[in-house]
């Protein structure tokens, strides 16, 4: 089976899309179904373990390139998820583990390969960032077999789920990028205030609030 759209990210970069990309945290957050994400040394998964370890983690996306560089996706890297889709009637939780092949900017790809209790799957993905008018727009591209319960459906019931869940998960990385935007314009505004001193510190905050949609009633309520 082969999937492939692009999807639009408005008002950022392919900076800001590459970044956010990169980071194991974000995608874990903004992948329908995953429960988590985690850097595995090899293939061979003890996922009952996984199941310890990320119940243990706080980590959280961050728009800090030193914090993601520190955990990005590294090529020849090895990543096990656990994930939950929904195929029509049937609720399959896949432990997967990929492998990234290929990653350089604006480019990446991967293999991987997943399996529940009645169905499993091998596939191969990749994406190109390019940049537009409005934005940035990600190629994506996915070649997948199928095989079980899940592939009895046909790709005519399978298809709409995959779009489903691509279009779900840039929405989710959209919002996210918004909202760093959002923290990094009240961030500035912060650092403005703190070197003019205090008697443009009020100003200043009515700015912040404005920028994070707060109202003034809002803002002292708060």
């Amino acid at each position: 089976m082969e999937f492939n759209g692009e999807f639009e990210l408005e008002d950022t970069t392919v900076d800001e899309v590459w970044l956010a990309l990169s980071d194991p945290a974000l995608i874990e957050e903004s992948l329908p179904g995953c429960q988590f994400l985690l850097r595995v040394d090899e293939t061979d998964v003890d996922f009952d373990e996984l199941r310890e370890e990320a119940a243990d983690r706080e980590v959280e996306p961050t728009a800090d390139p030193d914090v993601i560089a520190q955990r990005a996706f590294e090529e020849g890297g090895h990543y096990a998820a656990l994930m939950q889709i929904s195929v029509g009637p049937v609720n399959p939780t896949f432990e997967t583990v990929v492998t990234i092949d290929h990653r350089e900017y604006p480019e990446m790809s991967a293999v991987g390969e997943g399996s529940s209790s009645n169905s499993s799957f091998e596939m191969a993905s990749g994406m190109t960032l390019t940049e537009i008018e409005d934005g940035v727009a990600v190629e994506w591209e996915t070649e997948a077999d199928v095989f079980g319960k899940v592939a009895q459906m046909g790709q005519r019931v399978i298809n709409p789920v995959a779009n489903r869940v691509v279009k779900r998960f840039f929405s989710s990385v959209q919002e996210q990028l918004h909202e760093r935007q959002l923290a990094d314009a009240a961030a500035d505004v912060d650092a403005d205030a703190t070197a003019n001193g205090s008697e443009s510190s009020e100003s200043d905050r009515g700015l912040v609030d404005r920028v994070l949609g707060r109202s003034g009633s809002d803002a002292s309520d708060s």
